[in-house]
């Protein structure tokens, strides 16, 4: 929903197109790029426009080779795009701002709790290996998404749709406790349910299960900010802070429960309800 309040908040100050970063936005993430070569060729681009044709391509979703003109050559773009990837920068990007973004409104910069779920798309033949997720009915990939209580991104790892939650699930949680190595518990649905899962690392698994009377979807205790990090938003600026308190949602308190509350978003508990009521949500 939008209001005058939100729309002040998300509005973005940029003068081309709103994948751009904005001033603000750049001073954050260029102390975590290479920075330029002392010897040899200096850069013909700014690193700024390479980033903003990334985010563009991402956000889009076009191929490279339909960057716009303005935009420094798709090429060069794309090599940029291709060692970061490799070298694993984006992880190192994402793990900065989450930490940063933690102690920003007061909780500890690692979590010590994170819900896991899992999200198939369709996709097309090209661009890796595809299977079929036949609960979801759908022929593509599936991501594997571990979130913090409040929605920022953790780890995300692309596999076939076919891969069952059961098997991805325990190769997410081993992969966080390089980058997260004080996560105690994680909450999941029934898929993750099973040995696999419980006795992949140290971290207790706590399965949330549906209401018996329940019909259709309906939100349930900490797993909804899972959904809510996967509608749209880039893994590095997922900002979910869900006001969980006063809206019949809050969790049993439990030793594992982090000490300090994270500042609440304005709407995106509103935005949930109305998704799970079928409202149509713009």
């Amino acid at each position: 929903m939008r209001t005058p309040t939100t729309r002040q908040q998300h509005s973005r100050p940029v003068t081309r197109y709103q994948t751009d970063l904005t001033d603000a936005e750049w001073r954050v993430i260029a102390p975590h790029l290479p920075q330029p070569c002392a010897t040899g060729r200096p850069r013909a681009w700014p690193m700024r426009e390479i980033i903003n044709g990334i985010f563009y391509v991402m956000r889009a979703g076009c191929p490279w080779r339909l960057l716009p003109n303005d935009f420094p050559p798709w090429g060069t773009i794309y090599r940029w795009f291709a060692a970061w990837r490799d070298d694993g920068r984006f992880e190192r990007i994402n793990h900065a701002l989450v930490m940063a973004d933690r102690e920003r409104v007061g909780r500890d910069a690692s979590p010590s709790a994170a819900i896991i779920d899992s999200q198939s798309v369709k996709t097309t033949e090209a661009g890796g290996a595809r299977g079929y997720d036949a609960g979801k009915k759908v022929n593509g990939r599936k991501r594997h998404a571990l979130v913090d209580t409040d929605g920022r991104g953790l780890v995300l790892e692309p596999h076939p749709a076919s891969v069952q939650d059961r098997d991805g699930g325990g190769a997410l949680l081993s992969l966080s406790r390089r980058l997260f190595p004080f996560i105690e518990r994680v909450f999941a649905d029934s898929g993750s349910a099973g040995e696999k899962v419980a006795k992949a690392t140290l971290i207790a698994v706590e399965i949330v299960r549906k209401n018996p009377d329940q019909v259709g979807f309906a939100v349930n205790p900490r797993r909804w900010v899972v959904g809510v990090s996967s509608e749209g938003h880039a893994v590095m600026s997922v900002k979910v802070r869900p006001e969980l308190k006063d809206s019949g949602f809050e969790a049993r308190e439990a030793p594992w429960r982090e000490s300090k509350t994270a500042e609440p978003s304005d709407n995106m508990l509103e935005r949930s309800m109305r998704e799970a009521s079928g409202c149509n949500v713009q």
